[in-house]
């Protein structure tokens, strides 16, 4: 398949307040009716929405002026919502949440593996919609920058042996190399570091990394937690400081 590298790397940071009053959202999605009805209800919240058709098109336009989350319909023509994610997650790590079908599970684990950050299933009510686009910002909120620079002694930065995470600026290194994450990702591989040894469940990590009123199975950790490990494997082939208690959950492993 042919690919389209976006033109420059952009990693993700949440206007401040005083910078721009209210959140942009793309909405992708080729149902003209969704698009209408979504986008009235969202613009009713105070969010300024931008629509599109196809995931070619937004993509066009992610590259340009990229929003503050974007909202995938998984089945479209032209690019579907798979795609489109795997292009963005190349340089990109937006916040992103995905519309599918009550069929499309299949799908949900192939997008929880690159790195969406949460989903919905059609058909839905507007306002469960706002909800999920209200705790994933406020999510990436508590993840913004701060303090632009780490100071010694700061207790936003974790570090552990190779691994280096700063909530200030949502940034993570291993080894002094860069790894970009996704907000869920960071929240809970952030929650994991904390506490070095100690055995974190999936109720835990859920906890961690999305709002009280949201409910995800124990597939969606797994598959943020496959995706942790295969970024990390891209630094360093050796890494394993995430390990997997069988029946339990998991624990950061400090060298």
């Amino acid at each position: 398949m042919h690919t389209m590298s976006l033109v420059k790397e952009r990693t993700y940071s949440p206007r401040r307040v005083g910078e721009r009053t209210m959140a942009t959202i793309y909405l992708v999605d080729d149902d003209e009716n969704i698009l209408t009805s979504v986008s009235m209800y969202l613009e009713g919240e105070g969010y300024d929405v931008r629509k599109f058709h196809d995931g070619a098109s937004a993509l066009e336009a992610l590259k340009v002026s990229p929003p503050d989350l974007a909202v995938f319909d998984v089945k479209m023509p032209r690019m579907d919502g798979i795609e489109l994610l795997r292009r963005l997650r190349q340089s990109s790590n937006l916040p992103v949440i995905f519309l599918t079908s009550k069929d499309d599970e299949l799908d949900e684990a192939i997008g929880f593996s690159m790195g969406a950050d949460d989903y919905i299933t059609k058909p839905f009510s507007q306002r469960l919609l706002g909800e999920r686009i209200k705790a994933v910002l406020r999510r990436a909120k508590l993840t913004s920058t701060v303090n632009p620079m780490p100071e010694e002694g700061d207790d936003k930065v974790i570090r552990r042996g190779k691994l280096v995470l700063d909530s200030n600026r949502h940034a993570c290194s291993w080894d002094g190399e860069s790894v970009r994450l996704t907000v869920t990702e960071f929240l809970i591989l952030e929650a994991l570091a904390k506490r070095p040894g100690y055995v974190k469940s999936r109720d835990q990590l859920m906890d961690a990394a999305y709002d009280d009123q949201i409910y995800v199975d124990d597939r969606t950790i797994d598959s943020h937690i496959k995706r942790l490990r295969k970024k990390f494997r891209k630094t360093d082939r050796s890494f394993d400081a995430i390990e997997t208690l069988y029946g339990v959950g998991y624990k950061y492993k400090e060298s």
